[in-house]
């Protein structure tokens, strides 16, 4: 078990969130649903605005992780005439005046419903947890979440479920509210990291291609994962007929996930780079980090590291990105010993 779920005291769920007009479009390489930093950061606003406003006297260590559950998703595409792919429903914007149309780059959304888990590190009372949730769920509910608005919560005036979660010493302990907490977070699928797939999926196209003098990278393995791959499968009995071509099913769900941004370049005084986002912060370019993700029931979800994710940074190496450690629990599992996951 990890250093973040041992200093979990409580769990704190933030139900069934409406969100409208999520940013579908997190990297360079994907769209779909929002990346994993979206919801560390919205936990990171959240823990400030709580501490901010002196919400409770006894929360002074904050959180410590947050889970990813998805309920509904909707990405607002269609399919044009003529057109192999799908196509973002974009906004028309007034014109410049010379009636030329403005140079704005909207980006593609989606509505979405999602629950929150949210690690607590500070022990408190019964009355005051539940106090605290309760607060933390109002507060939330003005703020923004992957760039989209929180909707009212649905149901019509339906008593929301149960907030706030006490977990016991040891990972004893959080067995029995996991499991009540389970069944709250369904119908819906968490996000989980797999890295271990991905290495498994790269020595694998190593060995298939090995002396034709194309050495596959890690970007191979994780486009591989992400795209529809047609693949001739067995011929038909008859000699001399066509071989069958289909889609090659992948046995789980999997996405490209992209967890974080790794530096390109020095860090820069901000006087000496032009049009930064403030004055004070140090400025340097970087790219997004990918890794691989799936969406498994809440019921596989067997303990806290496998469901929360956590941000990791690492300055000295210019990573800073966030981990799940779903994959290294099944390595240990197995006696394989903990990947690297950033």
């Amino acid at each position: 078990m990890s250093d973040f779920v041992r200093k979990a005291a409580a769990l704190v769920l933030l139900p069934n969130l409406c969100v409208q007009n999520a940013n579908a479009i997190s990297g360079p390489l994907s769209w779909g649903f929002p990346s994993p930093t979206a919801f560390t950061g919205f936990a990171h606003a959240l823990q400030r605005k709580a501490m901010e406003r002196g919400l409770l006297a006894s929360f002074q260590e904050g959180f410590g992780g947050v889970g990813i559950v998805c309920h509904e998703f909707q990405p607002q595409v269609s399919w044009s005439p003529g057109d192999r792919a799908h196509v973002f429903h974009l906004t028309r914007n007034p014109g410049e005046k010379d009636g030329r149309a403005p140079a704005i780059v909207e980006e593609g959304r989606a509505h979405m419903e999602v629950s929150l888990v949210i690690a607590v590190k500070d022990r408190l009372s019964s009355s005051e947890g539940e106090r605290f949730a309760e607060e933390l769920f109002g507060m939330a509910q003005g703020m923004r979440l992957a760039g989209g608005s929180l909707l009212p919560p649905p149901g019509g005036g339906k008593p929301v479920p149960r907030l706030w979660w006490p977990l016991g010493d040891g990972p004893e302990g959080q067995v029995d509210p996991l499991r009540n907490l389970r069944r709250h977070l369904l119908p819906g699928f968490a996000l989980v990291q797999r890295n271990d797939l991905l290495i498994e999926h790269l020595a694998e196209m190593r060995a298939r291609q090995a002396g034709s003098g194309a050495m596959p990278n890690m970007l191979d393995a994780l486009m591989d994962f992400s795209r529809l791959n047609i693949e001739p499968g067995l011929p038909l009995a008859k000699s001399g007929e066509e071989v069958r071509w289909d889609v090659h099913r992948k046995p789980v769900l999997l996405v490209p996930l992209p967890i974080g941004y790794s530096v390109l370049s020095p860090l820069y005084a901000n006087t000496e780079v032009l049009n930064t986002r403030d004055s004070t912060t140090p400025f340097g370019f970087a790219e997004s980090l990918y890794s691989l993700g799936e969406w498994i029931s809440p019921n596989r979800v067997e303990n806290l590291d496998q469901l929360l994710w956590h941000t990791e940074s690492q300055p000295e190496n210019g990573i800073y990105c966030c981990i799940n450690r779903y994959s290294s629990y099944l390595d240990t599992k197995e006696g394989k010993g903990e990947n690297e996951l950033c």
